[in-house]
C-alpha cells in the first residue's frame, strides 16, 4: 500500500490542491491520507489508487467545511509579496494550475467545489463523486451544475463593448506585467487616474495618481503584483484580481471608454462575485487526470 501511495502522491496533491486551494493544506491532507494508508489492510483494498483518492477527497471536503465554520471573515489583506505566500505561488506555477480556476472556486460551497473538481477536472463519474459526498448521483450532478452556473460568464448586455473591454483589460495586464511603459501609457487616457485603498500601498505612495504617464510609471513599479493578476469579471464587469497562489487579495477595476483606460481602482477583495470571461465553462474544461477514477462506494 505504501508503494502505491508514493506512486499516486502527485495525483493526490493535485486533487487536494484544487479542492482546498492551498499547497500547505493540500500537503497536510495528503500526509493524513498517508497515515491512513499505513494503518489500512492492503489485502482488503482492491483498488489502492481509487481508495487513496477517495480518502483524499473526503479529507479535503472535511477541511473546507471546517475552514468555513472557523473563518467567515474575508481573507486578510496581505501584501502579495509576503513570503508566507511564496510556496503557494511556486506550486501554482510549477504545477500549471489555473490561477483563475482557484480564484473562482473560492466562491463555491464545499460540496459544490468537490463535485466540480472531481467531475469536471478529473473526470470522475457522478456515481463515484456521490460516494465522496455521501449523497445520491443526482444530487452530486446538481451540485456540479450549480457550481458551473456560479462561475460561468453570463451573456453581456452589449457583447461588442464587453469584448472590447475584455481585450483592454488583458492588454493592460500584459503591458504592466512586462514593464512596457510606452504601451501602458498608450492604453491610458491622457487624464487617467489611479485610486487605491490606503491599506494596499506603501506609506509614502499617494492614494490618488493623475495623468497617463504618472499612472503608467506607478503601475509598472508594482509589476511583481501584476504578474500574479488574472483577468476576471468582477460583478459582471471585466477587470482583474491579484491572486498570489490563487488566493484573491486585490480587485483591479478599470473604467474603459473608447478603448482607453480612464480610471484604475484598487481595493482589497471583499467577496465580490467573480466569473471567468470567455466561453462557458472555459475555466473548468482542463486536461483530465489519467488517474481520475475513484474507488467503489465502499472505498475498496
Amino acid at each position: 500500500m505504501l508503494e502505491d501511495f508514493e506512486n499516486v502522491r502527485p495525483h493526490l496533491l493535485a486533487v487536494a490542491l484544487r479542492i482546498v486551494g492551498s499547497v500547505h493544506d493540500a500537503e497536510d491532507i495528503v500526509q493524513s491520507a498517508y497515515l491512513r494508508a499505513r494503518r489500512a489492510d492492503s489485502a482488503e483494498i482492491q483498488n489502492p489508487q481509487g481508495w487513496l483518492t477517495t480518502i483524499t477527497a473526503r479529507l479535503s471536503l472535511d477541511h473546507l467545511r471546517s475552514q468555513r465554520r472557523h473563518r467567515e471573515l474575508p481573507l486578510p489583506e496581505k501584501d502579495p509579496a509576503d513570503e508566507a505566500l511564496a510556496p503557494e505561488e511556486h506550486a501554482l506555477r510549477r504545477d500549471d494550475v489555473s490561477r483563475a480556476l482557484l480564484v473562482v472556486l473560492t466562491q463555491l460551497t464545499p460540496p459544490q467545489r468537490v463535485a466540480l473538481v472531481l467531475h469536471d477536472i478529473f473526470g470522475v463519474p457522478f456515481e463515484q463523486v456521490a460516494s465522496v459526498l455521501e449523497t445520491s448521483p443526482a444530487s452530486a450532478k446538481k451540485l456540479a451544475s450549480r457550481a458551473r452556473h456560479r462561475i460561468d460568464p453570463e451573456q453581456p448586455a452589449d457583447p461588442a463593448v464587453h469584448a472590447e473591454h475584455t481585450r483592454v483589460v488583458a492588454a493592460f495586464l500584459e503591458a504592466a506585467g512586462s514593464g512596457d511603459l510606452e504601451r501602458l501609457t498608450r492604453l491610458l487616457a491622457p487624464d487617467a487616474v489611479r485610486v487605491a485603498d490606503r491599506t494596499l500601498l506603501p506609506s509614502q505612495t499617494p492614494t490618488v495618481v493623475h495623468g497617463a504617464r504618472a499612472v503608467a510609471k506607478e503601475t509598472r513599479s508594482f509589476r511583481h503584483r501584476i504578474l500574479m493578476g488574472v483577468p476576471l469579471l468582477i460583478d459582471g464587469v471585466p477587470g482583474a484580481v491579484i491572486a498570489p497562489g490563487g488566493i484573491p487579495l486585490i480587485t483591479v477595476r478599470l473604467t474603459i471608454d473608447g478603448g482607453a483606460v480612464h480610471r484604475v481602482d484598487l481595493a482589497p477583495y471583499r467577496r465580490e462575485h467573480l466569473r471567468v470571461p470567455g466561453t462557458t465553462s472555459g475555466v473548468v474544461k482542463m486536461p483530465r487526470s489519467p488517474r481520475g477514477g475513484l474507488a467503489p462506494t465502499d472505498g475498496r
